[in-house]
């Protein structure tokens, strides 16, 4: 299938009808339940740190036990979610969301009912796994099915309302992890995911949006195989690397496995007549530009996102509640920036919306840099707000340009390779940033103690700097001009 030609007119953005479609009562239906699957994916990368220590003492969970109640869930999405978009395009991206909701939803209840003693570990870790592999059936179809239901001129508005609201859950996750395992049990930080999802399952069948099938596609058992071992091995070692060494033995060469399956699984995409991936979208110089756009995004705002909780809590002093609250500074103006970038995107396309962002969340990121010596959050506010409207600005118009310059039925497949970089991204930013983190860090006694781990934790929010930069020197020149045409 040949893609379409892109927009080279700088001239004025493309205008569109006197008179737009407006999106039906079932479009806005169908986004809220998508909304609703994406939160719950969102809400359980970071809802699970803050109930980690009781967990650990009910159950009980070992150090590693900790680790990997946290990691598995990441590296079985980031393996499998490639796959779920091909699985979305084959099936139907409505069927393979409902598929989706009920494995996370069945995962969660598993999580809650671990048993305490020696089973306890393995058994939360395995369905943590789970959780991951129907969070990988759930992601990349949503957002094509988002950009299904609504016309073309309101889609980048709909898609800042999907991102804004599942970015809000990932930043109140901490504050509602407290809360639940504060008030409640740490076993309804997973089980308030059941009523959700069967809330989402129902959205969805009320709404009852298309779910266009392609039932001639295959899935080839090799090559699911090659694709789940190459992005699962290489995630693993770079999950690892802090713990192992970046130069250590055992990193290079589960990384160098994970990279080598990874290169044989492209080269038989290449090669083959009815791929699992479409590596050919990455052909694509606008698409190309929004991949590279979110993959230096997601790398910085991970990384970022994970040590300011750590500042809050440790050099800071606050509870688990409170350091959850304080991230409002980020995600409040991160919401507003979606919500922007949406209409200034449906207007004006890519350009103008992601390099602003990308700008805006560097200086932002220099200056939260600077401030993090002080041991002061006020004097840190300035530059988390300017970081989250930056990344807010960044996100909506990523998702809908990405997926708007491909044909509609290749739109699965497009947003499994989205959510595989974004994962990646987010992977190696969290393990590049904490590198650098523990490489600054020098044990100092005394009063300088805190000043001593701020300055280690300002060097990787320079690094972060430093790649939100290369994003937007990559944007100048690969991001597409005007609006996509509507490819439906």
């Amino acid at each position: 299938m040949n893609l379409p030609a892109e927009r080279t007119s700088t001239a004025r953005p493309p205008t569109h009808p006197t008179h737009p479609t407006r999106p039906t009562r079932a479009a806005w239906g169908t986004l809220v339940a998508m909304t609703a699957g994406l939160a719950m994916i969102m809400l359980d990368q970071t809802v699970v740190t803050v109930a980690l220590p009781t967990m650990a003492h009910d159950l009980p969970l070992s150090a590693s036990g900790q680790q990997w109640t946290v990691n598995a869930y990441v590296l079985a999405m980031a393996a499998t979610v490639a796959l779920g978009g091909r699985i979305g395009t084959k099936f139907g991206p409505v069927t393979t969301f409902r598929a989706g909701v009920c494995v996370f939803f069945l995962a969660s209840a598993l999580c809650g009912l671990a048993p305490a003693g020696s089973l306890g570990q393995d058994w939360l870790v395995l369905a943590r796994v789970l959780q991951g592999c129907g969070a990988a059936l759930m992601m990349p179809v949503s957002a094509s099915i988002v950009m299904g239901a609504f016309p073309a001129e309101s889609r980048g508005r709909a898609m800042g309302a999907y991102v804004g609201i599942s970015q809000l859950f990932l930043a109140l996750g901490p504050v509602l992890g407290g809360v639940l395992t504060e008030w409640v049990t740490w076993r309804a930080v997973f089980w308030i995911n059941v009523p959700v999802g069967i809330a989402a399952v129902w959205l969805v069948h009320r709404a009852g949006p298309a779910d266009p099938k392609r039932p001639e596609l295959s899935v080839s058992p090799t090559q699911s195989l090659l694709l789940v071992a190459g992005i699962g091995t290489t995630v693993y070692a770079l999950q690892q690397s802090s713990a192992w060494g970046w130069g250590s033995a055992r990193t290079l060469t589960v990384l160098g496995a994970g990279l080598a399956l990874t290169g044989a699984f492209a080269a038989t995409q290449l090669r083959s007549a009815d791929p699992l991936v479409k590596l050919g979208l990455l052909r694509h110089r606008g698409f190309n530009g929004t991949v590279i756009v979110l993959m230096a995004t997601q790398f910085s705002m991970l990384g970022i996102v994970l040590f300011s909780s750590l500042y809050a809590q440790n050099m800071l002093g606050y509870a688990p509640v409170r350091a959850g609250c304080a991230a409002l500074s980020f995600i409040l103006p991160l919401m507003a920036g979606a919500q922007v970038a949406g209409r200034w995107y449906d207007r004006s396309g890519p350009r103008p919306p992601l390099l602003t962002g990308l700008a805006v969340a560097a200086v932002g990121t220099v200056l939260w840099a600077v401030t993090l010596t002080r041991i002061d959050y006020l004097a840190n506010v300035p530059g988390m707000a300017l970081v989250g409207l930056g990344v807010g600005l960044v996100f909506s118009p990523v998702n809908a340009d990405a997926l708007g310059r491909v044909p509609a039925a290749d739109r699965p497949q497009a947003s499994g390779i989205v959510q595989t970089v974004r994962q990646l991204g987010g992977t190696l930013g969290v393990a590049v940033i904490g590198a650098v983190v523990l490489a600054r860090e020098h044990p100092v006694p005394g009063p300088e103690r805190l000043r001593s781990a701020a300055e280690a934790m300002a060097g990787g929010f320079y690094v972060a700097a430093a790649v939100l930069a290369l994003g937007l020197t990559a944007g100048w020149f690969l991001l597409a001009h005007g609006t996509p045409e509507p490819q439906d």
